[in-house]
């Protein structure tokens, strides 16, 4: 008990930031300022710094004669791109303009806390399979997804020991990735698109990375759920924690293989190839098409020769559900992982001019919205507009109403971009029967609240039922204490088609709205029109789900005494 208490007290001391008083005027406050390290200007992250302190002394003299100089307080180098400064809200709103800004946050005491999917899988540090016996450092994870982004914090090496001597891989160079980008937590980079570029033409660099470089936040994602190293996270101050991989002192190998346009099945093997060759223990696959036999189906190929050579393989299950014998990567020798929630929720709640009340889901944390008018384009007979389609909606009927937008078609965050753009000014976004009460929490660019079938049907009668509908939109924001676990709706089933005598998805993990590492490149919506930035980033989908049992799978060698083939074959 006392050392689990000591522990506790080292991982806060290790965690607190120290505000450091300071005789500079009121409005002053220290800002960890995080910068893009590609836009460096200078040699060193040093001198760039010094440079980006400089310019903003040159604008303060400009525009600011009430606040302090800003002061730099700390430098990283490894934790993150950045330094951490003594600034007036005037002097970050000119660092905004520099290139090369990401974000800057206050500086605050924090305690140590969890982000909710390891505690909901009862992994306590230094206790069970997070005690230090099963936590030895030399398992390395290979995820072959769409790439990294390595200067993350949640890949950064400190405290790691030497790459273990069995690792025979290597960090390659390409478009903004270098050698350098490796180091001991992320010790090998490798990026497959020959077969990729062989079907669609040369990659477009003005898009994407030709490297291991991940330009869409699929990968750093899954990488982070996998073997992350703990770090505090949170979106927008939602879903607020320690955040941890399942195995976060693992090492982890990425193998780029999916591009803008998909990933070529040629890529995929040669990855996993390359990944036997370099000596992973535990290869991650958050992909797959539809189900076929395990001779033509290269997952299923390049997963045996992975189990023949001791390395575990996971797969997600697809999101083609609720359909019946809609689950991929049905090969035995794959542990298939199904998607469900955790007991965490995103409330946003609605409330209708008649006084009926309806639980909602939104990573939207601005004002509540009053009543305002209801705008749903099937009154009109406009099926397009009812899916808030690009260009549907007229903003003479739109601005000022809340929108109501069907699920479908389009993205969910593309419909709220919709809306924007035609002057709404929020949006309910309700879903049909076959998508049931599953509510998906995303980083709407507006005001709104995702809604169930129940309420779904519940608010077009009320749009029947009076001339002048209205409703309100409040944010509750994080939730904790919900029913769990249950099936996404979207998680793809069995029976498997491939071979009904075999059960797949084999087992089910958190894969609904699971906050993980995120690309600052990438916006958290991945639309264009987007510009925030963020270091973390709620996704769903079995790709989540599928990095949860990655990290998992080592452990239970550890815990059984057992190999990959017995541990899968179990299922049979």
């Amino acid at each position: 008990m006392e050392t689990a208490t000591m522990m506790c007290k080292t991982a806060m001391l290790m965690l607190i930031f120290i505000v450091t008083p300071s005789n500079a005027s009121m409005n002053m406050q220290t800002y960890i300022v995080h910068m893009d390290r590609t836009k460096m200007t200078t040699t060193t992250s040093d001198r760039w710094y010094e440079s980006v302190i400089e310019s903003v002394n040159e604008l303060l003299d400009q525009e600011d004669h009430e606040s302090g100089k800003p002061k730099l307080v700390h430098v990283y180098k490894t934790a993150i791109s950045g330094f951490a400064a003594k600034l007036s809200t005037k002097q970050v709103e000119s660092l905004k303009r520099l290139n090369g800004f990401i974000s800057a946050t206050p500086d605050e005491m924090l305690a140590l806390h969890t982000t909710h999917s390891p505690q909901f899988r009862g992994l306590e540090r230094g206790k069970g399979l997070w005690s230090g016996s099963n936590l030895e450092s030399d398992v390395i994870i290979g995820v072959v997804d769409s790439g990294i982004w390595p200067e993350h914090v949640r890949f950064n090496d400190i405290g790691m020991s030497p790459v273990p001597s069995k690792w025979k891989g290597e960090c390659e160079e390409g478009t903004k990735f270098s050698k350098s980008n490796c180091n001991k937590k992320l010790i090998g980079a490798r990026a497959f698109f020959e077969g990729y570029e062989a079907a669609v033409g040369k990659i477009n660099e003005t898009e994407d990375y030709r490297s291991a470089r991940d330009a869409e936040g699929h990968g750093t994602h899954t990488a982070s759920t996998a073997a992350g190293n703990l770090a505090y996270a949170s979106i927008f101050g939602l879903a607020k924690g320690l955040a941890g991989g399942v195995r976060y002192t693992s090492r982890i190998a990425v193998y780029k293989k999916c591009w803008s346009q998909g990933c070529a099945s040629s890529d995929i093997l040669a990855a996993i190839d390359q990944a036997i060759a370099d000596g992973v223990d535990v290869l991650s696959l958050s992909l797959g098409g539809s189900a076929k036999p395990y001779h033509s189906d290269p997952i299923a190929i390049g997963a045996f020769q992975a189990i023949k050579n001791g390395i575990f393989v996971s797969c997600s299950a697809g999101n083609s559900g609720p359909s019946s014998s809609t689950v991929s990567n049905t090969a035995p020798w794959i542990m298939t992982v199904g998607a469900s929630y955790l007991d965490r929720s995103f409330e946003a709640i609605v409330e209708l001019g008649d006084r009926q009340i309806f639980e909602g889901s939104s990573l939207y944390v601005g004002k509540a919205l009053k009543q305002l008018p209801l705008f749903y384009g099937n009154t009109i007979g406009d099926l397009r507009a009812a899916f808030c389609i690009d260009g549907s909606l007229k903003k003479n009927l739109v601005k000022g109403k809340i929108v109501i937008c069907q699920r479908g078609i389009t993205s969910r965050t593309e419909k709220g971009e919709v809306v924007k753009l035609a002057g709404g000014a929020g949006m309910l976004l309700i879903n049909s029967v076959n998508e049931g009460e599953e509510l998906f929490a995303d980083a709407h660019v507006l005001p709104a609240s995702a809604l169930g079938a129940i309420a779904g049907k519940a608010i077009k009668a009320y749009l029947n039922s009076t001339n002048k509908p209205t409703a309100s939109i409040t944010f509750k924001g994080t939730v904790y204490g919900k029913l769990a676990p249950l099936m996404a709706a979207f998680s793809s089933r069995g029976p498997n088609h491939v071979g009904l005598d075999l059960l797949k998805p084999d087992v089910t993990a958190p894969g609904m709205n699971i906050l993980a590492a995120w690309p600052p490149s990438t916006s958290p919506t991945e639309l264009k029109s987007d510009k925030r930035t963020v270091l973390f980033n709620i996704a769903s989908g079995t790709s989540m789900s599928c990095p949860h049992v990655s990290g998992l799978l080592h452990f239970l060698n550890q815990c059984t005494k057992i190999g990959p083939r017995p541990l899968s074959n179990r299922h049979l």
